[in-house]
C-alpha cells in the first residue's frame, strides 16, 4: 500500500512539474517576429515579460487560442496602453502552427 501511495506522489510531481517545463525558444520564429524589440523573457519593457504574460495566462482554459490570435492578426492592448502590433509591422504573416509554437513556448516560461 505505502508503495502505491508513494508512486502516485511521484507521479503528481512529475505531472506538475511536466505541466510547467520551459520548452525550448524558438528562436528563429522570435526573430523573424521581432518578439524581442518589445518583449523580454524576465521583465517589463515595452510589453510585458513572458513570464508576466505566462503568469496571467498559463492556467486560463481558452488563453492559448485568444494569444495566438493575437499573434496572427494583432489586437487591443490588454497591458497598458500597448497593443499587440500587426503582423506587416512585426516581422509578416505568421502560421496557425507557428502562433501556436510562440503561445506554447511563452506560456512555457
Amino acid at each position: 500500500m505505502m508503495f502505491v501511495q508513494a508512486a502516485a506522489a511521484l507521479a503528481a510531481a512529475l505531472h506538475t512539474g511536466a505541466a510547467h517545463a520551459q520548452l525550448p525558444e524558438p528562436t528563429e520564429l522570435v526573430n523573424q517576429q521581432h518578439c524581442m524589440f518589445c518583449h523580454t523573457t524576465d521583465a517589463p519593457f515595452l510589453a510585458p515579460s513572458f513570464q508576466q504574460i505566462a503568469g496571467r495566462y498559463r492556467d486560463k482554459p481558452d488563453a492559448s487560442a485568444m494569444l495566438e490570435q493575437k499573434l496572427r492578426h494583432g489586437g487591443k492592448a490588454h497591458w497598458g496602453d500597448m497593443a499587440m502590433p500587426l503582423p506587416k509591422d512585426r516581422g509578416g504573416p505568421l502560421s496557425a502552427e507557428d502562433a501556436h509554437t510562440l503561445v506554447q513556448w511563452v506560456l512555457s516560461q
